[in-house]
């Protein structure tokens, strides 16, 4: 495939460790807080919400120095394990749109979805519609970048932060690399910045008048690379680094529920949106997982494996029921519920045997990441 005829997203999510802390305290929201280590020790931040960005906070910062610059901040230490469990609930969402996702850390993804037909192929729609569920599923924000490769792509993402979307056409791009400050230039660190500008590069146009001779002279093999970009070529792949393991949804809840009946209704409207989703996928599983996160945000899940494919919500209701009854819910507050279906295959597989059916369910859990989320 040309490099101009492909379909590149790039999703990045905003001040994610901040932003999942504000979603999930919401004494913390609208206030300046920092998520890293303690301003008392040698800590650096690791991600701040934009309240404390005013203050000029960003992330590899001393936190001792971030006190300085904003006293009334609050620091929180990292909950790493929750922010890997709302990533994989955010990669499954671009799984629903392409196999083609090259997970770069917990908050950022490059999606090619040259080859996807859904939203008459437009990229563009694709970038909005997965903007929406990354809201509606997480109550997130994530800003996205849409061009013909990775460099374009991640440069758009960081253009209208937050919450934006920035699309940089073939027929657009060399303007915009002629205008754009070396500085911005993904991949260019001060370090380089200082470098260039010595030697009187300042913008995209300036670095497109070195040849390159002159640039792998300067910078080496990254000289090459700077070479290409500022044309616009980088045609690098996006490396698919997840196979789906799982198909699920999950949803926490305005208002923490006590009641038996309303937490079944929840988990029957899941269960039908994640088997239909399956249905038009040609995929079915024969595990499904019930997941109840507590108020005091406490997680437990309960799964079993049955012996055939589950394809419609009436052959699993029963079995959700009982699933549910093996946790506290009803007796203890319920902040989250979640279904997903496990063990995946094709409608036209063949199904495993009864040894693989009723295999640990310990290994079930492992092989999904601990975790009940869109997908794996």
């Amino acid at each position: 495939m040309h490099e101009l005829t492909r379909k590149i997203i790039h999703i990045d999510m905003d001040a994610f460790y901040a932003a999942v802390e504000q979603r999930d305290f919401p004494e913390l929201r609208g206030i300046p807080i920092i998520v890293g280590g303690s301003p008392d020790t040698r800590g650096v931040v690791a991600t701040c919400s934009y309240e404390a960005r005013k203050y000029g906070i960003h992330s590899s910062m001393p936190a001792g120095y971030a006190r300085r610059l904003c006293p009334e901040a609050i620091f929180i230490k990292p909950r790493f394990d929750v922010y890997r469990e709302v990533s994989l609930q955010i990669q499954s969402i671009f799984l629903e749109y392409t196999d083609q996702v090259e997970a770069i850390s917990l908050d950022e993804a490059y999606l090619d979805v040259s080859n996807t037909k859904c939203l008459e192929g437009s990229a563009t729609l694709m970038a909005r519609e997965i903007k929406k569920a990354i809201r509606l599923e997480t109550g997130l924000t994530a800003s996205a970048g849409v061009s013909y490769n990775k460099f374009l792509a991640k440069i758009a993402s960081d253009l209208d932060k937050p919450d934006g979307l920035t699309v940089i056409r073939p027929q657009e791009a060399d303007a915009f690399i002629q205008a754009l400050p070396i500085g911005d230039f993904h991949g260019v660190g001060p370090a380089t910045k200082a470098r260039m500008n010595r030697m009187g590069i300042e913008t995209g146009a300036d670095l497109l008048k070195f040849s390159l001779e002159v640039l792998v002279n300067e910078f080496g093999k990254t000289g090459h690379h700077y070479y290409l970009i500022a044309r616009g070529i980088d045609q690098r792949p996006v490396i698919p680094d997840r196979i789906r393991k799982s198909w699920g949804a999950e949803k926490t809840f305005d208002l923490d529920l006590l009641d038996r009946s309303t937490m079944l209704g929840a988990i029957s409207e899941l269960s039908q949106r994640v088997l239909h989703k399956m249905k038009l996928k040609e995929t079915f599983g024969t595990t499904v997982t019930l997941k109840v996160k507590y108020d005091n945000f406490e997680l437990v899940t309960r799964a079993r494996t049955l012996g055939k494919p589950i394809r419609s919500h009436q052959e699993v209701a029963a079995t959700l029921e009982e699933l549910l009854d093996k946790t506290d819910a009803g007796n203890r507050k319920v902040r989250l519920l979640g279904v997903s279906f496990s063990n995946l295959h094709g409608s036209s597989n063949t199904w495993p045997s009864q040894m693989d059916l009723f295999r640990d369910l310990a290994d079930e859990i492992e092989d999904s990441g601990g975790s009940d989320e869109n997908s794996e």
